[in-house]
Order: C-alpha cells, then sequence, then structure tokens
C-alpha cells in the first residue's frame, strides 16, 4: 500500500496525536494537518494489517472546522499543529481524548468529565523558548526550485524529525515580551559580523543555541550558547545584547563544547544582571534560574494548581506528599493551606530551589527531599514524616514507577491528586490504583493552544 494515492478520503474526527482519522476499506486511515470534514486524496506513508499512515496531497472540500492559520511558518516548524482548526473545536478534542484514554485504558468506572479549562490567551503564552542556530536552513521546495542561491544560516525551530534542518523564524507566536526583538536582532547581527553559526554534523561553530524565559511581569532573562570557547567572540556578542536591550533582567552564557545541548552539567555565567528571573503567583515569589524547571504558561499552571488544591481540600490540618515535585511550585503553592508538605523529587537542584523558593516565601512547613522517587518513598522515609492524609502527583510523561504505584497503594491516603500532562499513562496508573481507589473528579486543562497536548488533573478517592 505505501505510496498508493487514496481518492475522496473523508476526514470523520481527530484521534491521539493530533493525527486525524478516516476509513478505507475497513482500515483506520491516520492522516496528519487535515481538519474533522476534509475531504481529500491522500498517499499513504506507511501501511499495517490494521491501519494507514498517510499524507494530505490534495483538499477538494475544506471543512467548516477550519480556520485560516495566522503564522507563516505554520506546517513546516511543528511547533503550533492545530492553528488550522477553531480554538473551540481544540477544547473539545482535547477534552475528548481525556474521556477517550480513560475509557480506553483505565477501564473503571468514571464521573463526567468536566469540561476543559480553556486558555485566556492563545497566543504568546509561552514563558521559554529555545531556538537554536544553525548553518543549515531548510529550504522550501519554491527555494530549491528556484536555483537561486539563499542565505543558508538561520536561527529558529527544528524541522520535525530532522535534526540538522532548521526552520528560519521572522515572527513566533507562543511567546510575547522582547522574544521576537532578541532573536531577530541577534541574528542580524551574527550575519553581519560573520560569526559562525552552528554546524551539527561537525560539531562546529560559535553561536549554538538561544533560550528566552520571560515573566508575567516583564522580566527576561536570555540564555546564549556558544559551541566554541572563544573569549572575544563571546564578549561581542554578549556586549552587543546588553547594549541592545538593557531591559534583560538576567543575561547569561554557556560554553557548551559537547554533541548535545543539554547544559544543566555545565557552569552558566552571568554577564550583566542577576541569575534568575522571578515569578509571581497569589503572592508567591518563585525564583527561575536557567536550569529550573518551570511551568512554561504561566497563567495556565496558575489555574492547574488552583484546580489540584481544590481537589485536596486542605483545611489546614492535613500532610501533604508532593511526589515529583520539580522545584516545589505546588508544594509551596499548596503549604499556606496544609499542615505540612513534604516533597520529593530525583534532581537535586530542583530540590535546592525548591528548597530556596520556600525560604524566600518564609514558608516553615515544607520539606524537601532527592532521589529516586521508589527508593526515597520507603517505609522508613514514611515512619519518620508519617504518613500523608492527601498525596499529590505529578509525575514526567511516562508516569509513576510501578513500586510507587505500589507504595500508594500501601499508604492508603484519603485522596490523590494526580496531575498529569499525559492521559495515556495517567489512565495506566488509574487502572493499577483501582485496586483501592475510584475516581471522582477529573479535570482537563489546556496548557498549550494551538497544540494536541492537554494537561489533566484527576482526584482518587480512597473506597
Amino acid at each position: 500500500m505505501k505510496n498508493k494515492v487514496l481518492q475522496r478520503l473523508k476526514i470523520e474526527r481527530i484521534a491521539s496525536e493530533g493525527k486525524c482519522v478516516g476509513h478505507h476499506d475497513g482500515k483506520v486511515v491516520f492522516v496528519s494537518n487535515v481538519a474533522p470534514g476534509d475531504v481529500v486524496d491522500v498517499r499513504v506513508t506507511k501501511g499495517r494489517s490494521s491501519f494507514l499512515e498517510a499524507e494530505a496531497i490534495k483538499i477538494h472540500e475544506y471543512s467548516d472546522n477550519r480556520v485560516s492559520p495566522f503564522c507563516e511558518h505554520f506546517g513546516t516548524c511543528g511547533g503550533c499543529k492545530w492553528q488550522h482548526i477553531s480554538y473551540e473545536l481544540q477544547m473539545t478534542y482535547k477534552r475528548q481524548q481525556v474521556v477517550d484514554q480513560f475509557q480506553r485504558i483505565a477501564k473503571v468506572p468514571l464521573p463526567e468529565v468536566m469540561p476543559i479549562i480553556g486558555a485566556k490567551d492563545t497566543r504568546y503564552y509561552r514563558n521559554k523558548l529555545d531556538f537554536t542556530f544553525s548553518n543549515n536552513r531548510w529550504l522550501t521546495r519554491e527555494e530549491i526550485d528556484s536555483g537561486e542561491n539563499f542565505e543558508r544560516n538561520a536561527l529558529g525551530f527544528h524541522v520535525p524529525k530532522r535534526f540538522d534542518k532548521i526552520v528560519d523564524i521572522n515572527h513566533c507566536y507562543l511567546q510575547g515580551g522582547i522574544s521576537n526583538e532578541v532573536r531577530n536582532e541577534l541574528r542580524t547581527f551574527a550575519l553581519k559580523e560573520n560569526l559562525t553559526f552552528y554546524d551539527i554534523i561537525n560539531q562546529t561553530g560559535l553561536l549554538r543555541n538561544l533560550i528566552i524565559r520571560s515573566t508575567a511581569d516583564g522580566q527576561t532573562m536570555a540564555i546564549v550558547q556558544f559551541g566554541e570557547d572563544d573569549p572575544q567572540g563571546i564578549d561581542k556578542v554578549m556586549s552587543f545584547l546588553n547594549k541592545k536591550f538593557p531591559e534583560i533582567t538576567s543575561l547569561l552564557y554557556i560554553v557548551n563544547l559537547k554533541k548535545n545541548e543539554t547544559f544543566l552539567d555545565l557552569d552558566v555565567h552571568t554577564f550583566a544582571g542577576r541569575d534568575y528571573i522571578e515569578e509571581n503567583m497569589e503572592g508567591l515569589k518563585f525564583k527561575i534560574r536557567p536550569k529550573s524547571f518551570y511551568q512554561t504558561n504561566s497563567q495556565q499552571a496558575y489555574r492547574l494548581y488552583q484546580v489540584a488544591r481544590e481537589f485536596a481540600g486542605l483545611t489546614g490540618k492535613e500532610t501533604v506528599y508532593d511526589l515529583y515535585t520539580g522545584t516545589g511550585t505546588i508544594a509551596n503553592f499548596v503549604a499556606g493551606r496544609a499542615r505540612q508538605v513534604i516533597g520529593i523529587e530525583y534532581v537535586e537542584p530542583a530540590i535546592e530551589d525548591a528548597r530556596e523558593n520556600a525560604r524566600h516565601n518564609q514558608l516553615t512547613n515544607t520539606q524537601f527531599y532527592s532521589g529516586d522517587m521508589k527508593d526515597v518513598l520507603t517505609d522508613d522515609f514514611v515512619s519518620q514524616h508519617q504518613k500523608p492524609d492527601v498525596v499529590i502527583t505529578d509525575p514526567p510523561r511516562a508516569g509513576m514507577h510501578e513500586d510507587v504505584i505500589q507504595m500508594l497503594l500501601k499508604l492508603s491516603a484519603p485522596k490523590i491528586v494526580y496531575v498529569s500532562c499525559n492521559p495515556a499513562t495517567q489512565a495506566r496508573d488509574v487502572a493499577l490504583l483501582s485496586e483501592k481507589y475510584q475516581v471522582s473528579r477529573i479535570q482537563p486543562v489546556d496548557m498549550f493552544p494551538q497544540t494536541y497536548h492537554v494537561e489533566n488533573v484527576v482526584l482518587l478517592e480512597l473506597n
């Protein structure tokens, strides 16, 4: 079936991971970059016994659910896969994704899934973006066919599934503030000064990566990663940014000679300003350093944490365990309504941030411990810190380790509030917890408009 063209396929609905579904000769056909209601010709890219994957090559009828994408880079950079679908429909399908995953995977009695909490801002909602410098800019088919020579240096995002190709971004609608201006001015300066953009194949080049973080009140952190230890070149770039953008709160740089862009094990140098920015939430101040994790949509993170706190039903008398606490944002957020909060996280620098944020906010009823969850959460640990009345857990996309689930069953806390960025693994874990727990409430939250990702909060109560 590969490369076979299927004509006038009716697109019926959206499935998981944002792909749309049609049917051909009894087989499910998954198609990207289309909308429910479209009638399309598709070319099969992968064939299996029970399903096909295909790409649209011609649209005969456009769905009424379609809207015009607002970004010139839509369809190439891969950052916003749903700009062509109305936001109302996006929310409908995100909620349905939660329903489908829990019915298909959890297979436990469920309450009605509540309406999704949508985002007020569907553009410029992210507080962090990573841009990559490359000497291998992605060229469009029109540019290639023209035979002309084009500037090949780029600063932007990776083309999906292409580690070596970068889409040169003119304007990104994901982050507001001075993000677009900083990126574009730095690229213009680098081209003018003939500074080398990174060659991912040969691992050479001065300019490697630009990270911009921002806060709701306008603070900005800019981090430049350099692929060469060139003090003169580094000073030239950082001095330019410092002079051009004096409003940058935290201007930092990293020399990264490794084969990947991760920098948790590298030194971060402060060129100007301080080494952190600060986000505010209900009077709490959270320091965000270059290596800190913080939810990338501050506005919706607040809504998410409000839901988690409401589900916990705290009265001021409870001992709360916050598993996978990260930098302690949820732990510190709920601490004002609990007797004590104990956070556990496997990343030691994150725990240091959590403790600092607790001190910074004069919270005296939080404790934080680092280590692998399944190794830290033991009988001895519980005996030392009192059994929890409420467990809040916010694991990574892979969900919780089975040993952790077994420990939760053994602890038998009256309530578990499960926050997840992956309803599929959340549903799997809920099925395992159903031995002792029932699902009382399910609340999806949209953290990432224009994408298929959805956050979900579940309240589990002891039978």
